[in-house]
C-alpha cells in the first residue's frame, strides 16, 4: 500500500532571548512548519527567521494560531468572545503571511495551537470563530487556506459550511483517548518520548489509518498529516525516526499544501 503523508512540526516557539526547540534541524526533516504567530510564542524576528529558513528548504509554512496566552504557552483554555477570537486569528494569519511573503514564501495553511486546537474540535462557537477568520483571509491563490484538525472534530462540519477545506491530522508523539481525542497533558503518559514507539505509531497511522488508544482499543484516524511536536525533548531524534520509518515503509513524504 502506497501512502502520501505530510510531516509537520510546531516551530518558531521561542520568544526574545528565550529559545525553544531546534528549528533548523527540524526544518531539514519535516515537510510543513507550523509557525507560531506571536500569541502563544514567537516574535517578529523569530517569525522572520523561521519563515526564511522554511523557504530556503522548500518547507510549507502554516500559521499556528493561538489564544493570546504567552505566559501559558497557549495551553490554557480561555473563554474568548467569538468576534474577538475571530479578529485575533485573522491578525495572526495576516502577520505570519506578510512576513513569509517578504521572505519569498507564503502561508499555505492554518493550524490552531494547544488549547484552541482542542477547544475548536468540540466547541461549535469557537470553531466557527476560527473558521470565519480563515474564510475572511483570502491568499493569492484566491481560495481559503486549509485548516489542520483531528478527524471527527466539529471544525470539519463548520468549515464545510464556509467552503474552508480541512485536513485530517494525527499526532505520533501523543496518547489518544478511545474517542479519538488527545489525552490531556496533565495526565501521565500523554506525551510519548521513545523514538521507536513514536515511529511505529506514525507508520501505522499512515498505512493503516489507525492508532491504539490508552485503553487498548483501535481508533480510526486516517490522517493526511502527521505531527511531531517541536517542543518535546528530543524532538529532532523523534522526527528523524518518524521520517526514516515512513520512508522505509514506502510512504511518500509530501506537504498537503
Amino acid at each position: 500500500m502506497n501512502a502520501v503523508i505530510d510531516l509537520n512540526a510546531d516551530l518558531g516557539e521561542g520568544f526574545g532571548v528565550w529559545s525553544l526547540g531546534e528549528d533548523l534541524a527540524l526544518l531539514d526533516i519535516v515537510t510543513s512548519a507550523n509557525v507560531a504567530c506571536g500569541f502563544h510564542a514567537g516574535d517578529p524576528l523569530i517569525i522572520r527567521r523561521t519563515c526564511a529558513a522554511a523557504v530556503d528548504r522548500g518547507v510549507a509554512i502554516g500559521a499556528q494560531v493561538s489564544y493570546r496566552d504567552l505566559a501559558g504557552f497557549g495551553r490554557r483554555e480561555m473563554d474568548v468572545d467569538p468576534e474577538e477570537l475571530c479578529a485575533e486569528v485573522l491578525y495572526q494569519i495576516s502577520a505570519v503571511d506578510g512576513i513569509a511573503r517578504a521572505m519569498g514564501g507564503e502561508v499555505t495553511y492554518v493550524k490552531p495551537h494547544g488549547a484552541l486546537y482542542n477547544r475548536a474540535c468540540r466547541d461549535v462557537v469557537q470553531a466557527e470563530a476560527v473558521v470565519a477568520a480563515v474564510a475572511d483571509y483570502i491568499p493569492s491563490a484566491g481560495r481559503p487556506l486549509p485548516v489542520l484538525t483531528l478527524p471527527g472534530s466539529v471544525l470539519h462540519e463548520i468549515a464545510a459550511g464556509y467552503d474552508v477545506p480541512t485536513v485530517t491530522e494525527s499526532f505520533a508523539d501523543r496518547a489518544y483517548t478511545p474517542a479519538g481525542t488527545l489525552v490531556s497533558r496533565r495526565e501521565p503518559g500523554a506525551v510519548l518520548h521513545d523514538p521507536d514507539e513514536v515511529a511505529a505509531r506514525a507508520v501505522r497511522m499512515a498505512l493503516e489509518g489507525t492508532v491504539t488508544a490508552v485503553d487498548g482499543t483501535e481508533v480510526r484516524i486516517a490522517p493526511r498529516s502527521v505531527c511531531v511536536h517541536g517542543d518535546t525533548p528530543g524532538a529532532v531524534v523523534l522526527a528523524e525516526a518518524v521520517r526514516k520509518a515512513l520512508t522505509e515503509a514506502g510512504v511518500t513524504l509530501e506537504s498537503f499544501a
